[in-house]
């Protein structure tokens, strides 16, 4: 079993062998990198490659290690002995499976991702330590013990908002997603917009990548939002003549597309009035 990458998804030398060396060893894989770097694509693209299927807990703010593995329902049961009902006899029926207990019980390989893991509270990953560790968990309502009949291919991602314990970092294979170089994009921008002219190309993408390196940017575009940049210029049939700026306009054309705050916006506007100061 080998990723090598898949015809939708541009992996990079190194990250295929972060992902099979995961595999290999049988460690959580920990993805971090700039959000919209691919992260979470690369999960279901790992899926796809290897002819798996996948599983998704996207991880909130708010979200428990506990609903990882399973919820009692108590008030449902509650509510259901006061009723009468008979099925209150049998507490398997206010068990709610999580996405590790379905992982877990799964007849063939899985992929599980736990998606955005440093949105949750910092106790969050230490609490799954165990039972991504051994890979199994105890139902204290029911005595159960529920092992993975299939040990299943966990990638992890986080966008570096909080450091995560050593506890945790110790049992994962690690990568980081590194912004791609003005080659590499050319090869995602093919895979999503196939034939676009080479002139249109170059000249947004140079520009693109002078946009990220502005000093004082506070947000850095990303590979997601080239994209739907691309796909903006594309829709409206610009060129490459069309894309080309002045010192009394910096802003690239549809920049909504690519700066995400006013900020950012007005950093660009003195950047042209500077420009037009020194003519």
């Amino acid at each position: 079993m080998k990723f090598e990458g898949t015809k939708d998804y541009v992996a990079t030398d190194d990250l295929t062998v972060a992902v099979n060396a995961a595999v290999t060893l049988e460690r959580p894989l920990l993805v971090k990198g700039e959000p919209g770097t691919g992260k979470t694509e690369l999960a279901r693209q790992v899926a796809s490659g290897l002819g798996l299927e996948m599983i998704e807990w996207n991880i909130k703010s708010t979200t428990k290690a506990q609903q990882g593995l399973y919820e009692y329902d108590a008030v449902s049961r509650l509510r259901d002995s006061q009723l009468g009902d008979e099925k209150v006899h049998d507490v398997r029926n206010y068990i709610r499976k999580g996405k590790l207990w379905t992982a877990f019980e799964a007849d063939k390989k899985v992929v599980l991702l736990i998606d955005e893991i440093d949105k949750a509270d910092i106790e969050f990953p230490n609490d799954l330590l165990q039972e991504l560790d051994r890979m199994e968990f105890h139902v204290y309502e029911t005595g159960d013990t529920i092992r993975a009949a299939q040990r299943p291919i966990v990638i992890i991602t986080s966008n570096n908002e909080k450091e995560l314990p050593d506890a945790f970092l110790r049992r994962c294979f690690f990568h980081y997603i590194r912004f791609p170089d003005m080659d590499t994009m050319r090869k995602i921008v093919e895979v999503h917009h196939p034939g676009i002219k080479e002139s249109l190309l170059t000249t947004a993408l140079t520009q693109f990548f002078e946009l990220r390196e502005t000093s004082g940017l506070k947000k850095k575009p990303s590979t997601s939002e080239v994209l739907d940049w691309l796909k903006l210029l594309l829709a409206e049939d610009l060129t490459a003549e069309d894309l080309k700026r002045d010192g009394a306009n910096a802003l690239p054309k549809l920049h909504g597309a690519l700066l995400k705050n006013e900020q950012d916006v007005h950093l660009f506007e003195r950047l042209a009035f500077m420009a037009r100061g020194q003519r």
